[in-house]
């Protein structure tokens, strides 16, 4: 018998098709929101069917993200989601089952299964089989074994938790009780706390791979999401479980490696050590349990003398049990393929943020198909056993969201933008050439007939461009900044363009200085290439606020290189890799909490962003990883002087998951989305405000909205919105009201609800006024902190005395919010 069909039958055994149940009355009470049904209704009968406090685990993400007058702050509260959990005894890790949405119990509980599972794939986010809903009378059930839908239920037919055991364990292939499910019991070294709720995913995601026994597998986390505590923690939870003989961890930078060591270190101590050979000739992770290596250190220059190094230190067959591999999406990693080829009983682990598959020509050979399958992801470890990409982590809000400005270079005389034309020799014939190299005048005879843009500023120097994009460049950090000194990584095309950028921007940035009076700070801008041991600089890019800003790369930043702070990401390199652009644009998402960086702008000059959401798809070349020829020594690039260049701008977007893709998306199309979303949850501006004044379904309203795949928040920011609350914008977006400021809407509220406030004792007035004026400092959330009747202007007006002289304190202050928003 199948498993999916031994599922299929134990769900019929659990939950036998129920008769329709007894319809269900109000009693004289108003119905329940989606909290307190929550609360009053699926918690108690969640707990007659077993499912205690210890089975019942309350993820909440970090919280939105919103930036006011410039200043980014993250909101109270963040999204909370229940998972159900399985508890095999008092003293082990709770293994998730299932996710249960909770929705008002007058709503349908099928519309909150589609919810559940529109919910980004709840399912699969929160990896677990089994998704319910309830509107806490009866209950419907996705099943990700089965692919089925149940019927509506009564709570009383809710699976008990060793039901629901038993399905999980059958639908997986493995018993809790296994040997090798025993990694999965085993609790986190530093608590749950530790950990988001993706990681865990993740990490359950792989022990139950590796319970069903699998020996290459593959997670795909954006940049940012914490890869090197995932692996962590994965080995830390099979180590202290007994399968766990010895580990190799390779990484792709020497950045990277420490961190990785210190990460290491925490949990395994002195069983950490780096790999390299001591001058005594030995390995000095010889003793180690958890060896951390480089790809560079491992392969080298020359594949035959990685192999004699991995030979001499690690000759035994299946040396190690465990090994992962972070950033396997390079290509490099088929020059070392013969450690894993001489590990082939070790588990295998890929990480990346971009999980690479290769084309294959329909000609392709054996042996390319076979070398391809080393350099192919997908094809050597097989799908991810689980995905966080970025729009997730946007969402969450654990990773900064970009604001993207494209703009086009139109050369003098051309109508057609560079991106999309060649530079042909006629147009240069009439310039100043010479050589780079000598600095002697050439004729056009030493040109090429043309030039594709990507060879713009690599194999023809056109100084006047990089003028251009230094002034225009520096004119937008100041537009958007206020100032030029902001944490900037600026893609180049060559190590030539990285220099000559670098040295114009200094340029510039020192008459700005000239011109405003200030003293110019040492390395505004530098270059950051490997030619230029541009990794030196990496310490202050990252921790000085008083130097390097600018820092011009080629593609050294690209990957391995963690910069929280930094704030913008310019390209003027023209990337067609949709896999180097992910890494590129990954160097801003990280948030940073120590300068506040909640949110980076991209300033793109090449349309390297179309490329956002695109699939990590590479044309195979074959050979790659065999011996190559060294290439004649090129003709040095050509300098022109007098192309004059125009720069003009094409378009602002934010990101959005369009289609199940992260897409950048323009302005109106961002509106015209989140207004499809607001009128399918309020059709009216009179059911917005109903929704907007009651925090709980106002929370469900936006996270129907940032379900979608946007944010409300980014559309405030973009919209230049901040002194505006966000029920405004959204009212203006969804139903066209007049959008007000918030000082201008509780100014409004003092005179449009006069007649009701005259009702009132003078000091009961002067508290509601007082009140209303909180929103005009803080907007909605200003109405519902705890402590809004602490705030001094509320105190001194009469405070909580003054309002029960009329009415109850809370009675007028949702009285208030409702007549605040009809002003």
């Amino acid at each position: 018998m199948s498993l999916r069909k031994a599922s299929w039958l134990l769900h019929s055994r659990v939950m036998p098709p129920a008769a329709p149940h007894a319809p269900w009355t109000l009693e004289g009470r108003a119905p329940y929101g989606e909290a307190d049904t929550r609360a009053k209704l699926i918690d108690p009968l969640l707990y007659a069917a077993g499912w205690t406090e210890e089975h019942i685990r309350r993820e909440e993400t970090a919280g939105g993200i919103e930036v006011i007058e410039g200043e980014a702050r993250r909101l109270s509260k963040g999204r909370v989601d229940y998972t159900l959990r399985f508890k095999l005894s008092a003293s082990v890790q709770p293994v998730a089952l299932a996710y249960i949405e909770a929705k008002a119990e007058t709503k349908d509980p099928a519309e909150g299964l589609q919810q559940g599972i529109d919910y980004s794939g709840a399912s699969k986010r929160f990896n677990v089989p089994f998704v319910f809903a309830s509107n806490g009378h009866a209950f419907i059930e996705y099943d990700h074994f089965t692919g089925q839908v149940s019927p509506v239920r009564p709570m009383s037919d809710f699976p008990t938790p060793e039901a629901l055991r038993q399905r999980y364990e059958i639908g997986k292939g493995f018993s809790l009780d296994s040997e090798a499910a025993r990694p999965l019991l085993i609790p986190y070294a530093g608590g749950e706390a530790v950990r988001r709720y993706y990681q865990d995913a993740a990490i359950r995601a792989v022990l139950e791979a590796l319970a069903r026994g699998l020996l290459h597998v593959l997670l795909s986390l954006a940049t940012g999401a914490g890869k090197t505590f995932i692996a962590v923690n994965l080995l830390k939870r099979i180590r202290d479980a007994g399968l766990l003989r010895r580990a190799l961890f390779v990484c792709d930078r020497d950045e990277l490696r420490s961190q990785a060591l210190g990460a290491f270190r925490n949990l395994f101590g002195s069983d950490v050590a780096e790999v390299y050979e001591g001058a005594d000739g030995k390995n000095n992770a010889r003793n180690a349990v958890i060896h951390i290596a480089t790809y560079q250190t491992l392969a080298g220059d020359q594949g035959r003398e990685a192999r004699n190094f991995f030979a001499r230190h690690y000759g035994a067959k299946n040396h190690f049990s465990h090994i992962i591999i972070d950033e396997c999406h390079r290509s490099a990693w088929g020059d070392w393929k013969f450690i894993l080829e001489d590990n082939p009983d070790a588990v295998h682990i890929g990480l990346t943020a971009t999980p690479r598959q290769l084309i294959l020509g329909k000609k392709a050979s054996a042996a390319s198909r076979d070398e391809a399958q080393w350099r192919d992801n997908v094809e050597y470890f097989g799908e991810p056993v689980y995905e966080y990409t970025l729009s997730q982590g946007i969402e969450d809000g654990y990773l900064a969201p970009p604001e993207i400005f494209t703009f086009d270079l139109f050369h003098e005389g051309q109508t057609e933008a560079e991106r999309l034309r060649n530079v042909t020799r006629a147009e240069l014939e009439a310039k100043k050439l010479k050589s780079s190299a000598t600095g002697a005048p050439i004729t056009s005879a030493n040109l090429k007939e043309e030039y594709s843009p990507s060879e713009l500023d690599e194999r023809l120097l056109l100084p006047e461009r990089v003028l251009a994009l230094s002034q225009h460049l520096l004119e937008q950090l100041i537009a958007h900044g206020g100032t030029p000194e902001q944490k900037t990584i600026l893609f180049c095309a060559s190590d030539r363009h990285a220099e000559a950028m670098s040295e114009q921007l200094g340029n510039l940035y020192r008459d700005w200085c000239l011109a405003h009076g200030q003293e110019p700070k040492a390395y505004f801008a530098f270059k950051c290439t490997a030619k230029s041991g541009g990794t030196d600089h990496v310490p202050d890019l990252r921790g000085s606020a008083s130097s390097h800003f600018i820092a011009c790369t080629v593609d050294l930043l690209s990957t391995g290189v963690d910069v929280p702070c930094v704030q913008n990401i310019a390209f003027m390199q023209y990337v067609r890799s949709p896999i180097v652009f992910a890494q590129m644009l990954g160097r801003g998402t990280r948030l940073d909490p120590d300068s506040g960086k909640m949110m980076f702008r991209v300033f793109d000059y090449t349309e390297a962003t179309a490329l956002l959401g695109r699939d990590f798809l590479t044309k195979f070349k074959g050979g790659a990883s065999r011996q190559k020829q060294k290439p004649p020594p090129a003709e040095p690039p050509a300098v022109v002087e007098g192309v004059m260049i125009r720069i003009e701008p094409t378009g602002r977007y934010l990101t959005a998951t369009v289609e199940g893709r992260h897409a950048r998306v323009t302005l109106e199309q961002y509106r015209e989305h989140i207004a499809q979303r607001l009128i399918a949850q309020a059709g009216s501006i009179a059911d917005f405000r109903r929704l907007w004044v009651l925090p709980p379904e106002r929370r469900s309203l936006i996270d129907s909205i940032v379900r979608g795949g946007f944010s409300p928040r980014a559309l405030q920011v973009a919209e230049e919105a901040a002194e505006c609350d966000l029920y405004d914008v959204l009212g203006e977006v969804g139903y066209g009201i007049v959008r007000q400021t918030r000082a201008d809407r509780a100014y409004a509220f003092t005179y449009k609800q006069q007649p009701w406030l005259q009702l009132m004792p003078p000091p009961t007035a002067a508290t509601v006024k007082a009140i209303a004026n909180q929103f005009s400092l803080g907007g909605t959330e200003a109405l519902e902190t705890p402590h809004i009747f602490d705030a001094p202007m509320v105190v001194k007006a009469g405070g909580i005395p003054a309002l029960r002289l009329f009415d109850e304190p809370a009675k007028l202050l949702t009285g208030t919010k409702e007549r605040l928003f009809a002003a």
